[in-house]
């Protein structure tokens, strides 16, 4: 089922202290980032973030490199900027909204909402009260009975007509404590989901080393591996992982040929489950005659970027008699770390021979075989 998503992130966040919660530092990255690369990991058409006006250059600098996401201005009151949100997005069918201080929302939550909201206006994730209640009163404490209690969580998930509809009618007067609460008075059911304690939501500075702890589990690692290979015709120049190295032929192909490039590309898409470098560049397409393979391998960090994932390192080996590979070796390096955007210790090349045997062996072609380790959302 498609969706959108509106992100909420426009409060000053004053109980945590310091810095307002959405842009403090998660396990190196902002906690408004997790969300926004967990709900486009999850398959969101468009996100609208809604921030406060001063919050812009930060917000900018938070999502650099992803893609699908604007931001929109919010209002003194968090409805006011849920408001704001949804009337940025260009009228979905569905969206989700969700508080930018829960973190740890994943591909699954979602997909629960989106199946319950086929028969709902409204869904949300809602956990039972497990602590016994109490209710201060005449200077003692008194019990409350907690049954039939739930802990409302988001993200929550709306047909959007019906929200919409539903806010047109909402008292000006009065304040939703969350956005189910606009569909219940207008009469829309709101169907319940189980909750996650993962939802967690950042509110007091003691919440951040819990989350910090969290942080581990929600990720997972991904490996892909590449390999790719190209003869060699006339020439005087061979590419290889980015870098011209001089030699008494070329490469042959649809591109600049570089099999390291390719290999490393290769190797990307697949540690993301999104085929291989003929699915994205067709060498049949002639806008792809002779370009620069470096065009494919940013391509491919960006496609990992967008699901809200980051590479963790590479290794490309390279199999060939000539050209020699040990003296250009360091500038590959370099080159690779600087299109990857990665620490030169986080990039691997080496080389081998197939000893005389095979079309590498006797300089027919060579081949290119790469490795990459990426980290995405669980």
């Amino acid at each position: 089922m498609r969706f959108s998503a509106v992100i909420v992130a426009a409060g000053s966040g004053s109980r945590v202290g310091g810095p307002a919660k959405q842009w403090r530092l998660l396990a190196g990255k902002p906690v408004a980032r997790w969300s926004l690369e967990a709900l486009l990991a999850a398959g969101a058409q468009s996100v609208v973030v809604v921030i406060s006006p001063q919050d812009r250059e930060i917000a900018e600098r938070a999502f650099d490199g992803l893609r699908k996401w604007s931001l929109a201005e919010g209002g003194a009151e968090r409805h006011a900027s849920v408001r704001a949100g949804l009337l940025a997005l260009q009228a979905p069918q569905n969206v989700l909204i969700h508080d930018a201080a829960r973190p740890f929302v994943a591909a699954s939550h979602v997909e629960q909402l989106l199946a319950a909201l086929e028969g709902a206006e409204a869904a949300l994730p809602a956990l039972p009260v497990a602590d016994t209640l109490k209710r201060e009163q005449d200077g003692g404490l008194t019990t409350v009975p907690r049954d039939g209690l739930w802990r409302a969580q988001t993200p929550q998930a709306f047909r959007y007509d019906a929200l919409m509809a539903a806010f047109a009618v909402w008292p000006e007067s009065e304040v939703p404590t969350d956005d189910a609460a606009v569909i219940e008075r207008a009469g829309g059911r709101v169907a319940r989901v189980p909750g996650d304690p993962m939802l967690m939501k950042l509110t007091y500075a003691e919440d951040f080393p819990m989350a910090e702890r969290l942080a581990g589990a929600a990720r997972i690692v991904r490996t892909g591996m590449g390999l790719d290979a190209h003869r060699f015709g006339p020439g005087d120049a061979v590419w290889l992982c980015g870098v011209e190295i001089a030699h008494t032929a070329a490469l042959v192909g649809h591109s600049d040929a570089d099999a390291g490039l390719h290999a490393l590309t290769d190797a990307i898409l697949g540690a993301i489950g999104e085929g291989d470098i003929g699915d994205h560049f067709p060498p049949s397409d002639p806008q792809w005659k002779g370009a620069s393979s470096d065009r494919f391998l940013v391509h491919a960090l960006e496609l990992l970027k967008a699901k809200g994932g980051r590479l963790l390192n590479v290794d490309v080996t390279l199999v060939c008699e000539r050209p020699k590979i040990k003296p250009h070796r360091q500038a590959m390096r370099e080159r690779l770390a600087q299109l990857l955007e990665l620490p030169l210790d986080r990039v691997s090349v080496k080389a081998t021979t197939t000893e005389g045997m095979g079309y590498t062996g006797r300089e027919e072609g060579l081949m290119a075989q790469a490795i990459a380790s990426v980290e995405t959302p669980a």
